[in-house]
């Protein structure tokens, strides 16, 4: 299965990009991984409700309607990393060849992306930058895949 990221604009801090870049040469290792790079134009007058649902826009229109969603928010499902592995080792038998992880802006997701998750995922009940939760993705995926492969990483 492939799993697609896109991030809503770069990341700003260069230590949590050097993570970045490390976490996915790791999972190429395990699956295809594809990070793009959106651009948002937002406007200085727009809401933070015309703001999130711009970003939904951009991000639902990166991605194959096809593709399972995995929409992080903190008021979704709090997983284990073994859960986590549990669930792509689900999707990968019933054949899902594509899944996306969508982290929203500053101010969150959209209703419409949230309705659309095939999973809300909530990483904690505190609060991340969306630039540090991306990171945080990558190395729990990356954890995902080493415990479906049997490695030590986990432990």
């Amino acid at each position: 299965m492939k799993i697609d990221i896109p991030f809503l604009g770069k990341t700003k801090d260069s230590f949590i990009d050097e993570g970045i870049k490390e976490y996915s040469r790791r999972l190429l290792h395990y699956t295809g991984l594809n990070i793009t790079i959106l651009k948002v134009k937002s406007k200085k007058s727009w809401t933070q409700e015309q703001e999130r649902k711009e970003e939904g826009r951009v991000l639902l229109g990166a991605i194959s309607p096809a593709t399972l969603k995995v929409v992080l928010d903190s008021g979704g499902k709090q997983v284990s990393s073994e859960e986590l592995a549990e669930y792509i080792s689900c999707w990968e038998q019933e054949g899902r060849k594509q899944a996306a992880f969508l982290i929203g802006g500053p101010t969150g997701h959209s209703s419409e992306v949230c309705a659309g998750a095939d999973l809300l995922l909530s990483f904690s009940r505190m609060t991340f930058t969306h630039d540090m939760i991306r990171l945080l993705l990558l190395e729990q995926l990356y954890r995902a895949y080493t415990i479906k492969a049997g490695e030590k990483y986990h432990k």
